[in-house]
């Protein structure tokens, strides 16, 4: 097995900025597009077709460019997930690694949304959405088991190279069969509640989501388990394959 890059190491460096560019432009997406849709139509079914249908093609994009730097992963749920699997077997994230990611996720999803406010120039300010009803944080458990069995079955299958499309079709269809629309990220859902407009979500129910979407990846872990015992062997290609020092 390779060695692991210092945290400081220009390979490393390379991969941190990935994830961090990878999860504020997803943002930016998210957040664009739903400002975009409120501008181009009433119909509130039209507004979250026209906000899904950008981020299923966006996701695809993002993963597809920076998936053999870093993997793609630009979800703080997943790096964690990607640690725990690859534990028995040295592969995958160590944990230093998954502390980096989430903070450069995190940071990232923070950028994109105020990126997002600017472009569209409708000011930054707190999201007032409230979306912590008992359906929703339901559907956040739901929308992220999802996406860890998407992820986790893909790379174990040697199917790295269908992720693009797969996970953003899952996303995709995610966003209306959840009462939530799928956050189903950590980094996004921090990123989403600098901007109060369609894709927004109230500070206050920030906690209660993230909380949810942690459970959804410990079920998420769960079922991948069941279905492939030695998952962790193939952590080193989630969500793209990529080298342990981050050349593509």
């Amino acid at each position: 097995m390779p060695s692991r890059p210092a945290l400081t190491s220009p390979a490393m460096l390379r991969r941190l900025f990935a994830e961090f560019l990878g999860t504020g432009l997803l943002v930016a997406m998210v957040v664009g597009s739903g400002i975009a849709a409120q501008h181009l139509s009433d119909d509130a079914g039209i507004q979250l077709l026209e906000n899904s249908t950008a981020t299923v093609f966006g996701l695809a994009i993002l993963i597809l460019t920076l998936g053999p730097v870093s993997g793609a992963h630009f979800n703080p749920v997943v790096s964690l997930v990607d640690w725990f699997l690859g534990q028995p077997t040295g592969a995958g994230l160590s944990l230093p690694e998954v502390g980096a990611y989430a903070v450069v996720q995190c940071v990232g999803g923070v950028g994109g949304a105020l990126l997002a406010n600017l472009m569209f120039d409708v000011g930054t300010s707190m999201s007032s959405t409230e979306r912590a009803s008992g359906g929703h944080l339901v559907g956040e458990i739901v929308a992220t088991a999802g996406l860890v069995l998407v992820i986790f079955a893909l790379a174990r299958t040697h199917r790295g190279y269908l992720a693009a499309p797969a996970v953003g079709a899952y996303i995709g269809a995610a966003y209306w069969f959840t009462s939530s629309t799928s956050f189903a990220n950590p980094a996004v859902t921090i990123g989403r509640m600098f901007s109060d407009t369609f894709a927004g979500i109230a500070p206050s129910s920030v906690a209660a989501f993230v909380c949810m979407q942690v459970v959804g990846g410990i079920v998420g872990v769960a079922v991948v388990l069941v279905l492939y015992p030695d998952a962790g062997e193939t952590a080193d290609d989630v969500v793209v394959p990529h080298g342990v020092g981050g050349t593509p």
